[in-house]
């Protein structure tokens, strides 16, 4: 049984079912899902039946696309409905978004939050999409009800000279203070108005933060081999208790961490343990930082369930490329990239529940935006004239009735407007992807060859004086982007024009998107959905080893190591006392004493383990634990945005 064959169930169904089980049943839960994992399933309509044996069923009704209740569970055998196989089957199928958080209309002009990670169940936005630069007609910032994000849930900040509001119709209305000039004056014994109180979190919204941090503090404890189905429907139980307090960001960063939990207990090829550490850290920290939060940080911690957008009149858009998306948690399809005259990004997604199958072949999708009749891949490489235009803040269009669009021309990479996104400094666009903007780098490189990397090949280019990793996007074999860098790595010495994603780190290394083709002058591919071959290259290409200039990099890896070891081992591994006891000394000796301070407590933690009189064990803090290891885990992620910031020679 594959868990794609499975409907989503809800988060609070799989957490009731599992916290309706005996202690003894518990136990058993693991070895009951790898049981049932081995049995047959077949699909009648919106009814999912597993053969539990040969004369019992386990049945999952799914209406509406995917389980929300534990009676849409049946189960066939003698214990039922108190049996194991119900719980089983719930851990065992994948995670539901909440009906509120899909967005089917297309009428609304409202989508799912991709900043808030509600976009895809594992907490990033489905189409790795970031705000695309400041505050803009085409680019706006909101906060959590669409006001400004100085505000908190419609508070609007205070101004200096005036109130600024928003009337019914959209206008704005200036009230002028008292005693400013060409104002009314204040009369002898008129109130003062008191000054507006910060927002506080209320109480409902602190008990949920707990006990998502407590939740995901236990994951941590645990490590990815002690995490199963048990403490994984613990940190669902509270994911589900933030969302129903108002904390759409924090419940959706939760649910990504258990997803991110399952796929490593599954062996999935495409677990990250790098992306699981990043899922914890933002889980653990949001909920931390979350009491003591108010105002504008307040809105962003709470995040909002559905996505706002708002009017951009007409627009020029340029195709300038698409790429696949193919998540861990079973959502698939394409973005494609688009430009205006001003060099404004702004995306056209399709991305749905699927498999490798939907991220190829949603390239020759229609897109959804007005009447035209270009998919994706054809967007990529002509134009859109769109009227009425919608946009989300991190410059997604949207498609509401009002919304019309048509084919227009598009234009070559070295011509206007595409041309202006390449003479910026290279310098100047790490600095904006490392400061909230997006993370597209827009490079002419020189390739090189081929050089190991820390999850395969590499290709080396040369950029501006800099030696650039250009990595593969995306590890699916579906997905065409390992062998078209295989195949641009035999044309060393080609100047191409490229667009990657930038991947933070001490070197600098990028993710390779899109380039030009090696022997056609003006033809570009999107090397995620378009497949180069042999016969594409010039006639005396041939794979080349190329070799890295060797580069000082500082020992940061020391603390990051151990920051991973715990997701994945749990407390214990840092426990031995033999545990990088040498390390906190090395990293010292090279001016890291803040990393050596952090490990020190990490590894303390870690052993911090009381007897009691009679010499048993005391249980351990893993709260004390937790914010170590979130310590660790932030200075990390901190220092490596500073040292990519110097490898690329940008202001940090």
């Amino acid at each position: 049984m594959s868990p794609d064959l499975l409907p989503p169930v809800a988060p609070d169904v799989t957490a009731g079912l599992v916290e309706a089980l005996s202690p003894r049943l518990r136990k058993r839960l693991d070895a009951g899902i790898a049981k049932l994992a081995t049995r047959p399933v077949t699909r009648e309509g919106d009814t999912v039946r597993i053969a539990v044996d040969d004369d019992t069923d386990l049945e999952l009704h799914a209406p509406g696309g995917s389980v929300t209740s534990a009676d849409a569970i049946r189960c066939g055998c003698l214990l039922a409905p108190d049996c194991l196989h119900r719980a089983a089957a719930a851990s065992a199928a994948p995670i539901a978004e909440d009906a509120e958080d899909t967005d089917t209309d297309t009428d609304t002009d409202t989508d799912t939050d991709t900043r808030t990670g509600t976009g895809t169940p594992d907490g990033t936005a489905h189409d790795g999409i970031a705000p695309t630069g400041p505050p803009s007609a085409g680019n706006p910032t909101v906060g959590a009800s669409g006001n400004s994000p100085d505000g908190a849930f419609g508070s609007a900040p205070a101004a200096p000279d005036g109130d600024t509001s928003v009337t019914a119709h959209g206008r704005t209305r200036t009230r002028t203070p008292l005693d400013a000039p060409g104002g009314p004056s204040r009369r002898q014994g008129d109130a003062v108005a008191a000054p507006p109180v910060p927002e506080t979190v209320p109480p409902a919204q602190l008990d949920a933060a707990r006990a998502v941090f407590d939740a995901a503090a236990a994951v941590l404890e645990a490590g990815t081999d002690g995490s199963g189905a048990v403490v994984q429907a613990a940190l669902l139980r509270a994911a589900h208790t933030a969302r129903l307090a108002g904390l759409p960001r924090i419940a959706a960063s939760a649910v990504s961490v258990v997803n991110g939990t399952r796929a490593a207990r599954t062996a999935d090829p495409a677990h990250r343990l790098a992306a699981l550490a990043e899922a914890l850290r933002t889980v653990l920290g949001m909920a931390h930082r979350l009491p003591f939060a108010t105002g504008a940080d307040l809105a962003e911690l709470r995040g909002t369930v559905r996505m706002p957008y708002t009017p951009d009149g007409s627009l020029r858009l340029y195709g300038l490329f698409s790429e696949p998306v193919l998540t861990t948690t079973g959502y698939a399809g394409a973005v494609t990239w688009t430009t205006d005259a001003e060099g404004r990004l702004y995306t056209v997604s399709d991305v749905a529940p699927g498999g490798p199958g939907r991220a190829t072949g949603a390239a020759d999708r229609t897109v959804r935006i007005g009447d035209t009749a270009l998919t994706h891949r054809e967007l990529s490489r002509a134009g859109l004239a769109v009227s009425g235009a919608t946009v989300s803040p991190t410059g997604r269009l949207g498609a509401g009735a009002g919304v019309r669009a048509v084919r227009a021309s598009g234009a070559e990479w070295t011509a206007e407007p595409l041309d202006r996104l390449w003479t910026v400094p290279v310098a100047e666009q790490v600095a904006r992807a490392l400061g909230g903007g997006h993370d597209l780098l827009f490079l002419d490189v020189t390739l090189g060859g081929a050089v190991r990397g820390s999850t395969g090949d590499d290709l080396l280019a040369e950029c501006d004086g800099l030696a650039v990793r250009l990595a593969t996007a995306h590890d699916d074999p579906a997905l065409p982007y390992r062998d078209n860098l295989r195949l641009l790595s035999a044309v060393g010495g080609t100047r191409l024009r490229v667009v990657a994603r930038l991947v933070p780190g001490p070197l600098p290394r990028a993710l390779l998107l899109a380039a030009g083709h090696p022997s056609s002058p003006g033809t570009r591919l999107d090397l995620g959905l378009d497949r180069l071959q042999h016969a594409d290259l010039p006639a005396a290409a041939a794979p080349v080893a190329a070799e890295a200039p060797q580069a000082d990099e500082a020992p940061l890896h020391l603390l990051r190591r151990r920051v991973h070891q715990a997701v994945s081992g749990g407390r214990r591994v840092l426990a031995f006392p033999d545990s990088g006891a040498g390390d906190g000394g090395r990293l010292r000796s090279v001016g890291l004493a803040t990393a050596a301070d952090l490990l020190d407590e990490l590894r303390s933690a870690a052993a911090d383990r009381s007897r009691d009189a009679f010499g048993r064990l005391l249980p351990a803090d893993p709260g004390r634990f937790a914010r170590a290891w979130l310590a660790s885990a932030v200075y990390t992620d901190e220092v490596e945005r500073a040292l990519c910031a110097a490898a690329w020679g940008a202001p940090h």
